[in-house]
């Protein structure tokens, strides 16, 4: 995969036995800044800015973000729906494209699935990336354990035409609030952009800072 972005999209399959939200329609914006762009454990760029917008209707939400990545802006479009059980099982279904303005990259789009519990969401989405013209498909799978503290550990892996995997290590708080994050990201040689001596890929590693807010 050449490059990707930033979405945790999501939405739920189940039976009429499970929750029904009554929550009223709310609208919300984001804005942010990363001092280096991943994504799934992919550099995208160093020092990006982004900007988002979010509506969520009961279980439904939809909304649209997008990012600086040097070569134009990467935009990206999501719907989805989730439900949550009585239990505290969560469970989604959803959409995501990921579309470009320049020459950064070609099209994804791809069809999000996300299960949770406690401490442990899993997301697992099946996608096609146009190529430039020689199409592939591809699957993710992320598994992410999470703590009322802030830390959080994730490992996210690639499939079918795509190889790599990563883990990212990361704590993120709200101070007046706006959102500060810092997180270590590893990633295998299919992903990485740094390379030995030889120009040979290897391993990376990266230490990423973020700020943002909602509003």
């Amino acid at each position: 995969m050449k490059k990707l972005t930033h979405i945790v999209t999501g939405i739920v399959f189940a039976s009429s036995g499970l929750f029904v939200s009554t929550a009223s329609a709310e609208v919300s914006y984001n804005i942010g800044w990363a001092s280096e762009y991943y994504y799934r454990g992919i550099l995208q760029k160093n020092s990006s800015g982004s900007a988002g917008i979010d509506y969520t209707e009961g279980g439904f939400y939809a909304g649209g973000w997008a990012a600086d990545v040097g070569d134009g802006l990467e935009v990206d479009g999501f719907f989805g729906y989730n439900y949550e059980t009585d239990s505290g099982f969560t469970l989604g279904a959803g959409f995501t494209g990921y579309y470009y303005t320049g020459e950064f990259d070609d099209t994804y789009e791809e069809v999000n699935f996300n299960f949770g519990y406690g401490m442990v969401a899993v997301e697992y989405s099946v996608g096609e990336w146009e190529g430039f013209g020689a199409s592939k498909d591809y699957d993710f799978l992320a598994v992410t354990l999470a703590g009322d503290n802030g830390f959080y550990g994730t490992f996210g892996t690639f499939g079918d035409e795509f190889d790599g995997e990563y883990v990212e290590l990361g704590w993120g708080t709200t101070i007046s609030d706006i959102d500060f994050g810092v997180a270590a990201i590893f990633n295998s040689d299919e992903i990485s952009d740094q390379k030995s001596s030889s120009g040979a890929a290897t391993e990376g590693e990266a230490f990423v800072f973020t700020i943002g807010k909602s509003f």
